[in-house]
């Protein structure tokens, strides 16, 4: 039960997290198409969890919760992460949100936070986010499958919730498009994950529609959230 409750506590909206400030390609979205709605939302998120989250940041999320805190291990998670990032507001902001989780989860003496921003200063690893997620919520005591429900959650709430602010959508129709989404985000949460047998790093994803809008994003002369 316990699990539980901590699982709640870190995707609770109140949770100061960081991942306020960034809109993961959904302002660029909006940017690029006046008549983004709700229907456009559940597409949007839909692409992210099926086509990116899945096999990309979740993945690089379990692994991160199968090491624990050891930095050199940590730090080549760190790395395919980076690779796997094609749009540099995309990879700057897994970084700068990891760093905000991490730095949050240091004053509330999570074990192995400060070892983790350590490992970071050293150049050890670059902190981003699913690795730093991973590992911090192995610390706490949940499951594999809690993590990755977690973070899963975060993502498509946020997303939402960056909708809403920029008022796109409405606050129900932002958790009707939350509902059409959670089912799948559930199903991959609880995939099992088969590591390479020769321990490679494999994360892949195809999202151009909104990588191309990220990219965009980043060059708009006035913008609401970091990417």
């Amino acid at each position: 039960m316990l699990s539980r409750l901590l699982s709640f506590q870190q995707a609770d909206a109140a949770f100061p997290s960081g991942s306020f400030a960034f809109s993961n390609g959904i302002e660029g979205l909006v940017a690029s198409d006046p008549t983004f709605d709700s229907a456009s939302l559940i597409r949007a998120l839909t692409g992210l969890v099926r086509f990116r989250w899945a096999e990309t940041d979740r993945v690089a999320l379990i692994l991160a919760h199968r090491i624990g805190t050891d930095p050199d291990h940590l730090g080549r998670i760190d790395a395919a992460v980076e690779a796997a990032a094609l749009v540099e507001s995309m990879r700057v902001g897994s970084r700068r949100n990891g760093a905000s989780l991490l730095t949050t989860h240091a004053r509330l003496a999570t074990p192995g936070a400060e070892d983790l921003r350590a490992a970071i200063r050293a150049g050890h690893m670059l902190g981003h986010l699913a690795t730093v997620q991973g590992a911090l919520w192995r610390a706490l005591g949940l499951s594999e499958p809690e993590a990755a429900a977690v973070a899963g959650y975060q993502l498509v709430s946020g997303l939402v919730s960056a909708s809403v602010r920029l008022g796109q959508v409405g606050a129900i129709q932002g958790q009707k498009a939350l509902q059409a989404v959670l089912p799948l985000v559930a199903e991959i949460a609880e995939r099992p994950l088969v590591e390479e047998p020769d321990g490679a790093i494999v994360l892949t994803g195809f999202t151009p529609l909104i990588e191309v809008a990220a990219m965009r994003h980043a060059r708009a002369d006035l913008r609401l959230f970091a990417n």
